[in-house]
């Protein structure tokens, strides 16, 4: 009589379970019940420096995100009028008056006192009703405005808190394309995301987000929510504010430079807004031309195109046609580095500033004045030089 084919594999099944229990080599679904400290990785011989740099991101992120905080604001926006060509009399009639929106938005920051001063984007907190800010521990506080900057899109907010963990300040001039770049904020109301990539690139400017860039490019990924936190080096020393993305690419986004924020911030801190130096100038690029004929090898620098008779340039000696190719210890690019170069420096202060003229040259020196208090017509400005 034959033995049932289901018996037969039932028998089978189990001799093949009793020599795997009795087996000193465990099929490797039964490895799992072994002391963890016996389990060995799928990958034993990592490159040091591989496990060296996963550390140093592991403590990057243990050490610095204690500092940055989530930030979430509500707003209220005045809608498009719907009937523009009506008066007002009329669109209340019809039910279409001025009307208002709440907005919610998300944005993150750091902090930078330990009595609760926090940087973060002028934009996460432009017209805002209400801020709360979440630390790290989850505690929740009201905060205020302290003062913000348009032109370079920085603001500081306050919470009325104590001992808290302060970001470390870089030095962004000592940035290079290629050097490690880290992201931490709370992209998409995901709290304290961390990204990691490169600096691709430093001095970005002409990129048409504020009135005055000298953005860090980088490739670690930023998204909304992101704004106003920081970009670190691998030291964990907070070298940028992330603040922008370019929405049709992938892997490209700016941050302003700490080296840059420094004196905004602190300004911003002491007297809730921003007094910015000028040089009563009018200013050109250099064109291709212009570089030839003065022994250049490619367009640096920026032309005088006209002098203030009575402003600080003037005074200090620089005349309509001088090539102004450093600005301090700084070599001028274009114009719209210097104009970066001059907003950022203190008022009164003796800079010595380098020009070519008459293909020598010459060394003046130049204590940039008050912008506050000049005319709008006497701050510098770029014109174009097609004209």
């Amino acid at each position: 009589m034959r033995t049932p084919i289901r018996l037969l594999l039932l028998i089978s099944a189990a001799v093949i379970l009793g020599s795997c229990s009795s087996s000193k080599d465990e099929p490797l679904f039964f490895k799992s019940k072994r002391p963890a400290a016996e389990a060995e990785p799928p990958v034993k011989d990592v490159p040091a420096d591989i496990l060296s740099t996963q550390r140093a991101f592991s403590q990057v992120s243990k050490k610095v995100t204690p500092i940055v905080v989530n930030i979430s604001t509500i707003s209220r926006k005045k809608l498009v009028r719907p009937f523009p060509d009506l008066p007002p009399l009329f669109e209340e009639f019809f039910g279409g008056g001025p009307q208002t929106r709440r907005d919610k938005s998300l944005g993150s920051g750091f902090i930078i006192s330990r009595d609760g001063f926090i940087v973060t984007n002028e934009h996460v907190v432009r017209d805002a009703e209400s801020i709360r800010v979440k630390l790290s521990n989850d505690k929740v506080y009201e905060a205020r405005v302290v003062g913000g900057d348009p032109k370079t899109d920085i603001a500081v907010i306050k919470i009325d808190a104590g001992d808290l963990p302060v970001a470390v300040l870089g030095d962004s001039d000592r940035l290079e394309a290629g050097q490690w770049a880290i992201a931490i904020g709370n992209p998409f109301g995901l709290e304290r995301s961390m990204t990691v990539g490169i600096i691709s690139a430093t001095g970005r400017s002409n990129v048409g987000i504020e009135s005055i860039e000298n953005f860090i490019q980088t490739d670690a990924s930023i998204n909304p929510g992101n704004s106003g936190g920081p970009l670190l080096n691998i030291h964990g020393e907070v070298v940028g504010i992330n603040t922008a993305i370019v929405a049709a690419g992938q892997g490209i986004g700016f941050a302003i430079p700490t080296n840059m924020a420094r004196p905004i911030i602190s300004q911003l801190v002491e007297k809730g807004k921003v007094t910015r130096a000028w040089l009563g100038v009018s200013i050109k690029p250099v064109t291709e031309e212009e570089a030839r004929s003065l022994g250049l090898s490619k367009p640096a620098g920026v032309v005088i195109a006209a002098v203030q008779g009575d402003g600080p340039a003037a005074k200090g000696g620089i005349q309509a046609g001088d090539l102004v190719v450093a600005f301090g210890s700084t070599e001028v690019r274009d114009p719209s580095h210097l104009q970066q170069l001059v907003a950022v420096t203190r008022i009164g202060a003796a800079v010595p500033v380098v020009v070519l003229r008459g293909g020598r040259k010459i060394t003046v020196t130049v204590r940039p004045g008050n912008a506050d208090s000049a005319s709008s017509t006497r701050r510098i400005e770029q014109e174009d030089s097609a004209r």
